[in-house]
């Protein structure tokens, strides 16, 4: 399988999730600023000119996060990366998408990439602003979620993978974390997987 990821980014979940399951795959890092996810090249295999894509063995190229991290879950199942009980597995899956959905797809793309947002009616720094309203307002619903259990759906699953990389994001531009949300980002930091994903990706 080939990956194509930019380090630090939501594919780091993935690239998590690939470790965890102990998957044989090339990795290609592509370069956005460069504008390499819309060379002729790339949009020949994600149309949409996002990451993370997985061009698995068959030839199908799944362009999402969600996509992804699903048919891995269901692919390898022996790897447990979703709940075999129904009510954890419909937990994970909804934690997975408001992460990527939501905390990803309305918060943190605010801060990140205000100039999609930008109006004669809203600055550069009220985007960003907006969107660290709505990253925080978002991690105190997974907090609550989290009550009580070290991982979203009791045991490590793709949901894990999800939050994660919305925690890193946080860490890294100094939002505070809500105490269970912060329980849970050190946890992950302590799976081998996961320290060396980040160690690959030049995070120490």
């Amino acid at each position: 399988m080939k990956f194509y990821m930019v380090p630090g980014s939501c594919s780091t979940g993935i690239h998590i999730l690939l470790e965890e399951i102990g998957l044989v795959f090339e990795a290609y890092i592509v370069n956005l600023p460069k504008g390499e996810h819309l060379t002729p090249e790339y949009l020949a295999i994600n149309p949409n000119g996002t990451i993370p894509t997985l061009l698995r063995d068959d030839g199908v190229a799944l362009t999402d996060f969600v996509s992804i991290a699903t048919w891995l879950a269901n692919a390898y199942p022996r790897r447990k990366l979703l709940p075999s009980d129904e009510s954890a597995a419909d937990d994970a899956m909804e934690t997975l998408n408001f992460c990527a959905r939501h905390i990803h797809g309305e918060g943190f793309r605010r801060v990140f990439t205000p100039e999609r947002y930008v109006s004669k009616h809203q600055t550069v720094e009220a985007i960003k602003a907006d969107g660290r309203r709505i990253a925080a307002e978002a991690f105190a619903l997974v907090n609550d979620r989290l009550d009580g259990k070290s991982y979203v759906a009791g045991a490590f699953s793709i949901a894990d993978a999800a939050l994660f990389y919305v925690e890193f994001w946080a860490d890294k531009i100094g939002m505070d974390l809500p105490v269970n949300c912060r329980a849970h980002y050190a946890l992950m930091r302590t799976r081998p997987a996961v320290r060396q994903v980040l160690a690959e990706e030049g995070y120490r």
